[in-house]
Order: C-alpha cells, then sequence, then structure tokens
C-alpha cells in the first residue's frame, strides 16, 4: 500500500505502518445491522415486548450476545437463551441474502489485494456459514484466512483473534484490526493490536467514541492510495 498520509480522528495514523488487515464481518464489511434488528424486533413482538429503533438498537447491541438479549426483556425463567437464539438464527439464516456489502466493501478489498497487503476475518459469526457467505459475494480470495465461532451463539471472538495471531505469524504492531462495534475495540486490546472503528453496523458513534480507538465515517474513508 501507498505511504500517503491519512490522518484519522483521535491523531494521526499511516496506513502504511501496518501489513495485515482483520476484518470483522457482520456490521463492518457485511450491511446487515438492518437485518438483525427487524428479526429481533419480530421476536420481541411476539413475547410482548417493546421493539427497538435503530437508535436503540445501536445503544443496546453488545456482545456477549446473551447479554444483549437480557437487555431487550428476554426472560430465561420462561425460556433458554438457546432457544431465543435459534429462533434467531433460523430466520437470518433464511434471511441473510436479502443483505449487501457495505458501500465501497468490494473495492477497497480488491484495492488492498492488489496492493499485496494480507488480510483476514475474524468474526463470531458460525466459522461454516461465514466461508459459505464469503463465496456467495466472491470475496474469499481476498482473504488469507478466515475465522469464526464454533457455534451460533456469539459469545465473543477474542480467544479465536489471539489463536489467529499465533497462527499467522504476523507482528502485532504491524497489524490493524477493522470493526464496527465497541467489542472489537476490546479484541484488538486482547490481542495487542491497534483498531479502527467505522459506524456502519452495530453500534453508534457515541458508543464507539468512548472506546477511544480512531473512527472512520464509512469504508470509503479508507479509501487507499
Amino acid at each position: 500500500m501507498g505511504q500517503g498520509d491519512i490522518l484519522w480522528q483521535h491523531g494521526s495514523m499511516h496506513l502504511g505502518n501496518y501489513r495485515h488487515l482483520i476484518w470483522d464481518w457482520n456490521g463492518t464489511l457485511l450491511d446487515d445491522a438492518w437485518l438483525c434488528r427487524d428479526i429481533m424486533n419480530g421476536q420481541l413482538g411476539r413475547r410482548g415486548l417493546p421493539e427497538l429503533s435503530a437508535e436503540r438498537y445501536e445503544t443496546v447491541f453488545d456482545f456477549p450476545v446473551e447479554k444483549y438479549y437480557r437487555a431487550v426483556g428476554f426472560d430465561w425463567s420462561r425460556e433458554s437463551f438457546q432457544e431465543a437464539g435459534t429462533e434467531f438464527i433460523l430466520e437470518y439464516e433464511k434471511r441473510k441474502k436479502e443483505c449487501s456489502l457495505q458501500p465501497g466493501a468490494r473495492e477497497l478489498l480488491a484495492h488492498i489485494t492488489a496492493k499485496g497487503w494480507s488480510q483476514a476475518v475474524l468474526s463470531a459469526y458460525s466459522h461454516g456459514t461465514l466461508e459459505e457467505f464469503l463465496g456467495h459475494f466472491e470475496i474469499r480470495h481476498h482473504f488469507r484466512t478466515v475465522t469464526g465461532n464454533r457455534d451460533h451463539y456469539a459469545a465473543g471472538k477474542v480467544e479465536q483473534g489471539l489463536r489467529m495471531l499465533e497462527d499467522l505469524h504476523v507482528a502485532p504492531r504491524e497489524t490493524l484490526l477493522i470493526g464496527d462495534t465497541t467489542h472489537d475495540a476490546e479484541v484488538a486490546k486482547a490481542m495487542g493490536i491497534d483498531c479502527v472503528l467505522v459506524p456502519c453496523g452495530h453500534n453508534s458513534v457515541a458508543r464507539l467514541q468512548a472506546c477511544g480507538a480512531p473512527i472512520r465515517k464509512n469504508l470509503n474513508e479508507l479509501r487507499l492510495e
């Protein structure tokens, strides 16, 4: 990648310092927050619970996802998280191809590949379905490795991130994680790598700003020259 000066919020961050980019999937590369909120509102409505506005959703969505379910009113004395989570996932899997990539994602991935940098995906999404979905969008070839969760329940991805660094043999100081949630900032911190956050997915700008990580408005502002 070029060595051009790209100024980021909260100071100067030059992409020329990095050689490996780790991408979050849901909300960062995939525009699916609207679908997740729509499915959740269906679940809430069936339980007589208040639906979520887009603003409320971005405020309460969190990891582990079980914590988020409790925050919006699910009662585990009436049902289990596994039952509610499976209900969500079955609907998500039926409708996921209604989603598209974030604006500029395909072009940015291709540009990074052309520049010779390595890329990976680190996601809380189930690994097998993640691989399939990347293939659906015909972008799997851009990634040196893809790591998802062992199940659908999205407990988090710190453990997978640490293992990814070991397997890839990349220097933490040369690695950047790009995500859309406060959890991505937590994961990057645990991995000892830098992070940039893009408020185009599941968390609000205010929540991301509280992490103290650099923020860009959208993927087009990550355009690399």
